[in-house]
């Protein structure tokens, strides 16, 4: 989970624009606030549009126009709720064929329980972001590129249900866009390496019983978090130990008892207290990693790693942190991992692929045997690239049926 935007995002509310326009916060951007009324909406309704603040076009290379769609979506409680995309128009058309439009949904791995951390901000304020060599790529296919903020307007990190509905809704909303419209037919996939996996993940699974309507090319899952239970112990007490509280906050956003419950079992002072953990909340990734960096975050309550057995949390991290049990993919799916990934490690994301190929489920698994997270981020993402590519342009890649698992040597 190192891997996010949290360069990007370092320098918060003075943040400018390459034109020297200063940007306001989304929370304190009365555009991001939806109009009364929006619940009626279906999910994936358009509520607001608005061109992407800055001249984006310029700071993204091959975009004709970019544009922000404020949509009606599905929180993880199945409460309406709202969420944003940012679109990347081409200046080309589709490589492949120019018959075809095609549309590339890319989660980034913002990685934030700060809801004003999300990309929507972040790409309209710095474009030298090596995230951005993927979006750039996309466009230079003659794709367009959707980048949603998946968390939702309560940033709710590593929650998957609201993630899923999110990245679902975020589709809906970019295919009856009237800036997005041509030739028919239309190839739409996910990709998502990391925080952003987890994104794509989970709509590929909920896909199928909340929006069966929709036909994905496919799915591209890179260093995918399959169980957060693990990277929770994994990444505690190491350098990135700040993973600990932001996905404990961000889990718990949507679930009032749970947040107080967290909140209530945290020492009151001492080296390791609430107000140091809760500051979490609203520092970039970059100032929590620093602030959290080998410490033991489980000191931080009173009763330790008891809190994710509690009544209180139970239902909420099993309903949220666990892949492979929502639904079965109805796309091919294109998985990658480093076998020596430090974070999210390859037997949890192993098991994860065995379980839903066994269920049914279309899968090219790729297992890097060099490499850590970080850097399969780079090598992986070119071969993701390579299937992206076979599946919008109307090719079915191996495995036609099933599951197929390779061993791959590719260094960064």
């Amino acid at each position: 989970m190192g891997l996010s935007l949290r360069s990007l995002l370092a320098l918060g509310a003075m943040l400018t624009t390459a034109l020297g326009t200063q940007l306001k916060l989304p929370s304190q951007d009365p555009w991001y606030s939806p109009p009364h009324g929006f619940e009626k909406q279906q999910p994936g309704a358009i509520l607001r549009v608005r061109e992407a603040p800055s001249n984006i076009t310029i700071l993204v290379n091959n975009t004709a126009k970019a544009y922000q769609l404020l949509f009606r979506s599905t929180d993880g409680r199945y409460r309406a709720s709202w969420a944003v995309t940012t679109v990347f128009l081409p200046t080309k058309a589709n490589q492949a064929s120019r018959d075809t439009r095609a549309l590339l949904s890319y989660q980034i791995p913002y990685n934030s329980p700060d809801p004003d951390q999300v990309p929507s901000y972040g790409l309209s304020t710095i474009y030298d972001e090596p995230i951005m060599a993927n979006v750039r790529e996309g466009l230079s296919r003659g794709w367009a590129v959707s980048v949603p903020d998946f968390e939702g307007p309560q940033a709710a990190f590593s929650a998957g249900l609201q993630a899923g509905h999110a990245v679902i809704d975020s589709v809906r909303a970019v295919l009856a866009f009237n800036k997005f419209q041509g030739p028919d037919p239309i190839r739409y996939a996910l990709w998502g390496y990391s925080g952003g996996a987890l994104a794509s993940n989970w709509a590929a699974e909920l896909q199928g019983s909340y929006a069966p309507e929709l036909s994905f090319a496919g799915t591209a899952l890179g260093g995918m978090p399959s169980n957060f239970t693990q990277i929770v112990y994994t990444v505690s007490g190491g350098p990135s130990a700040a993973v600990v509280p932001y996905v404990l906050l961000g889990v718990t956003a949507q679930y009032p008892e749970a947040r107080e419950y967290l909140v209530g079992q945290l020492h009151k002072d001492g080296p390791y207290n609430a107000t140091t953990f809760l500051a979490a909340l609203h520092t970039t990734n970059e100032q929590a990693r620093a602030a959290f960096a080998g410490q033991n975050i489980w000191d931080y309550f009173t009763n330790g790693d008891g809190i994710l057995t509690a009544p209180e949390m139970v239902r909420v991290l099993g309903n949220n942190w666990f892949m492979g049990y929502h639904g079965i993919p109805q796309m091919p799916v294109f998985a990658y991992k480093a076998i020596n990934d430090e974070t999210t490690l390859i037997g949890t994301t192993d098991d994860h692929v065995d379980r839903i190929c066994r269920v049914g489920a279309n899968v090219l698994y790729q297992r890097n045997t060099v490499g850590m997270h970080n850097e399969e981020y780079v090598s992986g993402g070119r071969r993701a690239l390579g299937w992206l590519g076979q599946v919008l342009d109307g090719k079915h890649p191996e495995p036609n049926l099933g599951c197929k698992v390779e061993a791959v040597t590719e260094a960064m």
